[in-house]
């Protein structure tokens, strides 16, 4: 009866390697292609709070695939990067036209006076 079984246990095993290596009428398993990001970060407009929160990365092996990850970080922080210098740019444009606004504002209630006495 044991050696039915270790015959019969053999033959199953035999049976099983032989389907997935190829042995079988369909041929081998076919290769699994790796899981990548489909919802990536659009190319042609910059990135918004939607797109990060519907940014989701395909699990690999020990987590999230390293280079799915640092692609998407890297455009989030080149991007995060324009938008920073055209900020200080705009709050400089904004300080000079203060400044230019508050040395023109004595110049115009004198201005002002002077149409009011002719």
């Amino acid at each position: 009866m044991f050696l039915f079984l270790v015959v019969a246990l053999a033959v199953v095993v035999a049976a099983v390697t032989l389907a997935v290596v190829g042995g079988g009428d369909n041929g081998p398993l076919p290769e699994a292609a790796p899981e990548r990001l489909w919802d990536a970060l659009p190319p042609d407009r910059p990135v918004d709070r939607a797109d990060v929160e519907g940014l989701r990365f395909p699990l690999a092996a020990r987590g999230y695939r390293m280079a799915d990850v640092d692609d998407a970080l890297g455009r989030l922080g080149a991007e995060l990067d324009e938008r920073d210098a055209r900020i200080a740019e705009l709050e400089s444009a904004l300080a000079g036209a203060r400044a230019a606004a508050a040395h023109l504002s004595p110049d115009k209630p004198a201005t002002h006076q002077e149409d009011e006495q002719s």
